[in-house]
């Protein structure tokens, strides 16, 4: 009787334990990671042979599921190799979790310049290593004909955001990889919008992540901004490519994005792929003032002396000759520019493979060694255009001709973006102009991933619908919660152009709101056109990098105000949207509590009778005064606040 009440006991039983045996075994593969401060949790999953996660802020939902790993089609390579081809629709179905590693790091680094004198990196890391096919064993010489397969997911979790990046292990059964398809997705809640921007230089589109809207027929650049329905703001983006392809984001169903590659890669293991990230904010001036992660995802500097390195502004040399480049060196050492920059035309027709950038073109009246000679006595560096047909083609003798004439920096026109190979030729070009200490700034399509950190010689890029467009100022005050997320532009400000379709102050604040280390000022613009205006004193005194910056307030597409610090000084720029509004500025937001500063407030008063209808006032205040400001449409206020002995 007991027998039968026992063996009862246990058949009434089963299914409860075999219920707890699913679960014990659900919740082994179920791994989470917190951020340092604790409101990001990433949670990471296994589900019907699919690698999954999930992401929390603040208690708040932000990734609902998404999806991790690769798509690898390795067939061509196996069979060559006499390993057993895989035949898996997903390559990273049925992995098994080996392991899972952790650790944490908190430390403070300097960069060569930036917009932080030092910055904090601070995160808890998570390896997830993972196995298909069996035991590997790596532990001997030879050749593993066995069909096995290692693959790690590393989750860095900071206070600023979360980033995701794949890493291929060594192996012995092959090294080679053909990755066809990045499976990363992250599916919202409904409701979400998206600022969409089809290329890099394109201007944003707001729409919500339905297959529905016209915009998603193309995939959207990076970083990709969002508003989401729970209040939450979030950025995705793509950080530390340097080897690889570049990484877009596609509209997979409603609701769900995924990185969607230029064409399939191929690598050798062992392989970094870059990181994919995403921020979160409450507000949206959180995204701005969390963007140091993108540098922090980046490798160490690897100049060893990068004392040449001279961030500064610069003034475009529009009449190629020898008169008006020296005259361009004058207005710079008049105006506190620190270059000239001689663009398209001075070696011949740019888009010609017959033009040499080794020699200035027959009908330019230039001497290059001279003028970086008497532009050097004054103060002043060169920079020159060079397309990258020239630049494929000669970079290998440009650059020591160019480090003999004196030249400062190179300016990469047209260059080519997203394969594989001119993604790696491009940062290798960037290498090989560090080897001749020469600056560079790369236009047209290529979009920056924080890499300055490791080559800082690479100072700025476009990637930006800029100046040259004339835009408008909702796209102005958009590009600081989309564009400048990950990193400095070249947006190239004007002052007198009448073509600008804003406000004179508008385009004062800018080289305070928009970053970039080697800033070009007076674009379109000639130096016989200044004519000796007050407020210009702050386009002269304006530094290009700084040692402390904070975004006070504002709305995508509405307003920004951004304060900078330089040493002990503040410069306050602020560019408002299509509306006027009024702001209120707390100086005890920024300033230093109990000092006295001098402040010079330049704003757009239109019933001035001057030609640029923009107003001079210097104050004495303490710390913590309020300051009111009336913003027109379009419009702008620059401020500079002086610390007092």
């Amino acid at each position: 009787m007991m027998k039968r009440t026992f063996l009862y006991s246990i058949k009434c039983r089963l299914p409860f334990l075999l219920l707890m045996l699913l679960i014990a075994t659900v919740a082994k593969a179920v791994e989470t990671l917190q951020s340092p401060n604790g409101k990001y949790q990433f949670t990471f999953s296994q589900k019907e042979g699919k690698l999954l996660y999930s992401l929390d802020y603040a208690g708040k939902p932000v990734v609902e599921a998404g999806e991790l790993g690769v798509n690898i089609d390795n067939h061509l390579v196996e069979s060559a190799m006499g390993i057993p081809v895989d035949n898996s629709n997903v390559w990273t179905n049925g992995m098994e979790v080996t392991s899972v590693d952790r650790r944490s790091e908190d430390n403070t680094w300097k960069p060569v310049y930036g917009e932080y004198a030092q910055i904090r990196e601070r995160y808890n890391e998570m390896t997830i290593h993972l196995l298909k096919g069996g035991k590997h064993d790596n532990s001997g010489n030879g050749y593993d004909k066995r069909q096995q397969y290692l693959f790690d997911i590393i989750v860095r979790a900071y206070d600023e955001g979360v980033a995701i990046r794949y890493h291929f292990p060594e192996a012995v059964n092959g090294l080679f990889m053909h990755i066809s398809e990045d499976l990363t997705s992250f599916r919202f809640a409904p409701g979400a919008e998206a600022y969409h921007y089809a290329w890099a230089q394109s201007h944003a589109n707001k729409v919500k992540l339905l297959k529905s809207e016209a915009a998603w027929k193309e995939e959207a650049e990076r970083p990709l901004t969002l508003r989401l329905d729970n209040g939450l703001y979030a950025a995705i983006g793509e950080a530390a490519l340097s080897d690889f392809v570049r990484g877009k984001l596609k509209l997979k169903v409603d609701n769900e994005l995924q990185m969607a590659l230029f064409h399939p890669a191929d690598i050798i293991t062992a392989y970094d792929m870059p990181w994919r990230f995403i921020m979160v904010g409450e507000k949206a001036i959180d995204l701005i003032n969390n963007k140091q992660m993108v540098l922090n995802l980046n490798a160490p500097c690897q100049i060893q002396d990068a004392s040449w390195i001279k961030p500064g502004k610069a003034f475009r040399v529009c009449r190629l000759d020898m008169k008006t480049c020296m005259e361009g060196v004058d207005f710079c050492v008049d105006r506190g520019l620190q270059y000239i920059e001689l663009d398209s035309g001075w070696y011949g027709p740019e888009m010609k493979m017959s033009s040499s950038a080794l020699k200035v073109f027959e009908t330019r009246d230039i001497d290059m060694a001279k003028l970086c000679a008497y532009a050097k006595s004054k103060g002043i560096g060169v920079w020159v255009y060079v397309n990258q047909r020239a630049l494929y083609q000669e970079l290998d003798q440009l650059l020591p001709l160019y480090e003999k004439w004196g030249i400062s920096g190179i300016k990469f026109g047209f260059v080519q973006i997203g394969s594989q190979e001119w993604t790696t030729w491009l940062h290798n070009a960037v290498k090989k102009c560090a080897d001749h200490h020469i600056m560079v700034d790369i236009h047209d399509e290529y979009r920056p991933t924080g890499w300055s950190r490791t080559y800082p010689n690479l100072m700025t890029q476009e990637g930006i619908g800029g100046n040259e467009e004339m835009p408008d100022a909702e796209h102005n005050t958009i590009l600081p919660f989309t564009r400048f997320l990950c990193g400095p532009a070249d947006y190239t400000p004007c002052y007198f152009n009448g073509r600008v379709k804003n406000t004179k102050a508008h385009q004062l604040a800018m080289p305070v709101v928009y970053y970039s280390p080697i800033t070009f000022l007076y674009w379109y613009d000639l130096p016989n056109v200044y004519k000796g205006e007050k407020e210009l004193d702050f386009w002269k005194y304006c530094p290009t990098v700084w040692d402390e910056s904070k975004a006070l307030q504002g709305e995508i597409g509405e307003y920004i105000v951004q304060a900078r610090r330089s040493s002990n000084d503040w410069f306050v720029g602020a560019m408002n949207g299509l509306q006027a509004r009024d702001i209120t500025l707390n100086t005890a937001d920024f300033l230093q509590i109990g000092k006295k500063y001098r402040v010079e407030i330049y704003n757009d008063v239109p019933a001035l009778n001057t030609r640029t209808k923009v107003s001079t006032v210097v104050q004495t205040i303490k710390a913590g005064k309020i300051l009111k400001l009336h913003l027109q449409p379009s419009g702008g206020a620059a401020l500079r606040f002086s610390l007092l002995k």
